[in-house]
């Protein structure tokens, strides 16, 4: 296991020349199925570490599936990121349904005339055909890539599904994994979680969740939320931003939100995100809570109506049963809210910095823990600056961008990938 170092001094605003920072240029590729962000946290740590490796002089080119009705948000999504424009994106068409889903083939034909220029493939998430025919395409040209799995090989998320994830296995995602060059993981905790799996595969601790120093620097002025909505005009309110889908933790959300509303009427819950299958049930619980009229759902928002959401929040909470690195935790943060979130996060950081509340996925610690910070506007404060400084120290998208170059050299300089004889004889096949 490689640990690539983040405790280097950060930068307090962009890279005012690439050459500065990079002394060697690559061709990289990166593969995921989809830049929706209805999808959740990967195509922002996609789009955001592409945006970083163009910053630093490489030329970085993103592989993925079209997505219908949604450029717009992805527009939206990307707007901030400074040299996103230098960023080559290859639509495939048609979309990740039917027997695309299963095969991949036009992203395998599509994958193919594209790897012969590039030095490094780069695989988002896992569980995806695209990954899977990107890995094959890549170890078939002799290219090195590497996988980031966000979290989707530790024990919870295997217990989802887990005979069709075995299975899967089995068939070949182990060998996928086998052959990688190197797997980047977001978190110390991460790299620990992925241990039962005994991968023989090196693995690279790289925070993935960065924020660029100018989206913190152009946030909208205090208030413009509570202007875009009137109803929340003069409440403080509790914002959670994510998808509406079991794994968030949504049902304990309500029930907490209706413990903690029944001591603090002032206080309103702001919910942002899609539906995923868990907004009906949220609804039910916040009505037999009697508090429906505190709670506002207002569907997802991105840009600028995303960040006066962070900028007008009393706190923000995610108690999510599991995250690999959550964005939106990070964004938060860098926005100088105190966050209330569940240890299934796996976001240590905030409690070592002071910068909000980590508890267990349990009502009654949710509710104290929104006690805790809000009760007490003194400390409230002190856990957002506190937050904003931990952003700035830890997580800074131009330093996660060359810890992520660091991982491809590293590995690329090691040993050569081994032949299919070499994993045979191995027993990694």
């Amino acid at each position: 296991m490689c640990v690539v170092s983040s405790t280097a001094e950060p930068y307090a605003s962009g890279p005012a020349c690439a050459s500065e920072l990079a002394d060697w240029s690559m061709n990289i590729l990166h593969v995921i199925s989809s830049l929706d962000p209805a999808s959740g946290g990967p195509p922002r740590v996609a789009c955001r570490l592409a945006a970083a490796q163009a910053c630093l002089g490489h030329a970085v080119h993103i592989v993925t599936y079209e997505s219908p009705g949604a450029m717009g948000a992805i527009a939206e999504m990307t707007a901030g990121l400074p040299s996103f424009k230098k960023v080559q994106i290859t639509y495939i068409p048609g979309g990740d349904r039917g027997a695309e889903r299963f095969l991949a083939g036009r992203a395998a034909e599509t994958l193919g005339s594209l790897m012969d220029d590039c030095q490094v493939v780069h695989l988002h998430n896992f569980w995806e055909s695209i990954v899977r025919v990107g890995a094959r395409e890549a170890w078939r040209r002799r290219k090195p890539y590497f996988v980031q799995p966000n979290g989707m090989l530790d024990p919870w998320s295997l217990s989802q599904k887990a005979l069709k994830k075995k299975l899967a296995m089995a068939l070949g995602y182990r060998r996928l994994l086998n052959r990688a060059n190197g797997l980047l993981l977001g978190n110390e905790v991460e790299r620990r979680l992925l241990q039962p799996l005994g991968l023989p595969t090196r693995q690279f601790v790289v925070p993935l969740n960065g924020i660029f120093p100018e989206e913190v620097g152009a946030m909208p002025p205090q208030g413009s939320f509570h202007a875009r909505y009137p109803q929340l005009r003069g409440r403080p309110f509790i914002l959670f931003l994510g998808r509406f889908h079991y794994k968030k933790g949504v049902d304990y959300l309500a029930d907490a939100y209706g413990a903690f509303a029944s001591r603090n009427a002032g206080v309103q819950l702001v919910m942002v995100g899609y539906d995923d299958g868990a907004q009906a049930d949220f609804e039910q619980r916040i009505h037999r809570h009697g508090v429906s009229d505190r709670v506002h759902i207002l569907g997802p928002m991105h840009g600028a109506a995303k960040w006066e959401a962070f900028r007008d929040a009393a706190c923000f909470t995610l108690p999510s049963h599991q995250e690999g690195f959550s964005i939106a935790i990070t964004e938060a943060l860098a926005c100088g809210l105190p966050v209330v979130i569940t240890k299934g996060c796996h976001f240590d950081e905030v409690a070592e910095a002071g910068a909000g509340e980590v508890v267990d996925l349990e009502t009654a610690q949710l509710a104290a823990a929104f006690g805790r910070v809000l009760d007490d506007e003194a400390r409230r404060r002190q856990m957002g600056q506190a937050a904003r400084q931990l952003v700035a120290s830890r997580f800074n998208c131009y330093r996660m961008g060359e810890l992520a170059l660091e991982a491809y050299r590293q590995a690329l300089e090691g040993p050569a990938p081994a032949t299919q004889a070499d994993l045979a004889r191995s027993g990694r096949v």
